[in-house]
Parts: structure tokens; sequence; C-alpha cells
């Protein structure tokens, strides 16, 4: 003898399914951009294992293997590259994370509402702001005749060119970039921060922790998860040190720790026209990106039991 609960259930799938078609139609405009802007594209990489010439296009144009990629590792300037890339990255990366953790951990302390959302207003603003516009402000405050300066000249100390020289520039990089953007990198730790059971907390002050011992032992632990997270997301960028910042206030003086990679694909490929080298430059970033995020995954899965993706 038949169910006859079956017949309902099928209907109750496929009303079910019937509702989630409008929910997938919401998606498309969102999978359609990514294809057309990030998946098509791909399809260009192949110019960095030819000589391209734009008349000949990419499938009559000359193939070359890997002699792209060997000129790349023999140039005298990639290790230069490198290291200004890494030390800029990493830099960013490492400080934004303590900073943006520190700020939600603070914010959240804070009771009064309006304080609160003025706070969070104020400090995630940069971040809705293109470097075109803030560069100018960089060059204001930071110039050699800019408001810092004018500071310092006032106290007796000398001016310090932090935009025109080699040992101060990439920190004022770092700096900047922390400053437009720990704000809103934060909204996430917050978010993690709010999720935390206050009976846990509630239980730690009863026993007689101090506040400082309740962020380390029941805040820090349940921000794990988000933190090793976002780790892993900005690792796959980490040979992208922000392109946009470092063009808008670089200049030929601090080539030596200024230049990055991206700084030098837009040279060689746009401003030289060598479209297969700079292709194989790009290629060779994607790569490692590729190989330090599944690296991150890797290590969260054997020691936190925990996967990113």
């Amino acid at each position: 003898m038949k169910d006859k609960n079956v017949p309902r259930a099928k209907k109750a799938n496929v009303r079910n399914r019937t509702s989630q078609i409008y929910f997938h139609l919401m998606l498309l405009p969102g999978m359609i951009f990514i294809l057309i802007f990030n998946y098509i594209p791909m399809g260009g990489m192949v110019m960095a294992f030819e000589n391209f010439k734009p008349a000949k296009g990419i499938f009559g144009s000359d193939w070359v293997g890997f002699k792209q990629f060997e000129r790349l590792f023999s140039n005298s300037d990639f290790y230069e590259l490198i290291r200004n890339t890494l030390v800029i990255s990493l830099g960013k990366l490492v400080i934004k994370l303590v900073v943006a953790v520190a700020f939600a951990i603070l914010l959240n302390e804070i009771k009064t509402m309006w304080l609160k959302k003025s706070v969070q207003t104020i400090v995630y603003l940069p971040h809705f702001l293109s470097w075109v516009v803030l560069a100018p402000v960089v060059f204001y405050m930071f110039g050699i005749n800019g408001t810092v300066n004018s500071v310092l000249s006032s106290l007796g100390v000398d001016k310090i060119n932090f935009i025109g020289s080699n040992d101060y520039f990439q920190g004022l990089l770092i700096g900047t970039s922390i400053w437009k953007e720990f704000g809103y990198g934060s909204i996430v730790y917050l978010a993690a921060i709010t999720a935390v059971d206050p009976g846990l907390h509630e239980a730690a002050a009863i026993d007689g922790a101090s506040w400082w011992q309740r962020v380390w032992n029941v805040t820090l632990p349940a921000m794990v998860p988000i933190i090793i997270l976002m780790l892993a997301i900005d690792v796959g960028h980490v040979l992208s040190a922000g392109f946009d910042q470092v063009y808008n206030l670089y200049s030929v003086r601090v080539y030596e720790t200024g230049d990055i990679l991206d700084t030098y694909v837009y040279r060689v490929g746009l401003q030289q026209r060598q479209y297969s080298f700079a292709t194989a430059v790009d290629m060779f970033k994607s790569i490692i990106g590729l190989v330090l995020m599944l690296s991150v995954n890797g290590l969260s899965k054997k020691f936190l039991n925990r996967s990113v993706f």
C-alpha cells in the first residue's frame, strides 16, 4: 500500500524548487558580471606563452613557450619588486588585522548607542573614498610643506620628505592604507564578537576574570574562525600591494622601495606595450596567490580542524 504522504512531499518539493528560482534569478546579473570580467579574460593568459602582437591577435602570434618567464626570473629588478611587494603587502595585512580586531573589541565595549554608531560612521567612511581623492589629502598632510612638517618645524625638528624618501615611503603606504581600511575591516570581527554567548563572559566574571582575561580566553577564541577566513582571503592577494594607492602616491624617486609588481605590470604592459611579458608577470602573481591560499586552507584543516573553503 502506497504512502499517501508521498505525493504531498513531491508537490512540496516542486513548490520549494519553484520558489528558489526567483532567488537564482536575483544572482544571475552578478554571475554574468563575474563571467564576463573574471572568467572570460582568463583566456588571455595564453599571451604569457607568446610573443603577442595586437595586429596578429592571440591565435596568430608566435608561440615562445616559457621565454617570457625566463626573462622575468633573470630580470635584475624582479627580486626588488618581490621584496617591495611583500614588505608593503604583509605590513598592511598583519597590522591591519591586529588594529581591526582591537578596534572591534573596543567598539563593542561602548554601550552608548549613538556614540557607538557615530564612531563607526567616522571610521568606516575612508573606505568608500578612492585613492584618487585621498592622494591629494596625503600630499597635503605629509608633503615637504604639508601639515605634519609644519608641526615638526614649529617644534624645531627638521622637515621629513615622507613622500619622496625611500626611508619613509613604505611606512607611509602601510600607515595610510591601514587608516583607510581598518574600520571597514572590523565589521566582520564586530559581528563575530556579538555572536559570543554573554553567559560565557558572565561566568568568567563570576570566577574573578579581569576584562583582559575575558577578552583573551573568551572573545578571541570565538573570533578565530573569522580571523582565519579573512587571513586566507587576504593571503591570496599578498602579491597585490594596492596598485591604486601606490600609483597615486609614488614617483621615480621612490621606485627603489615603492615600485611593486602591479605598477611594474602597468608600466611594462600598457606604457611600453610589452603585453606578453606583462601577462607573464601577472600570471606568476596569480599562481603564487593561489598556492598561498590553498596552503592556508591546508594548515587550517591540519591544526584547527576547520576548512576555510
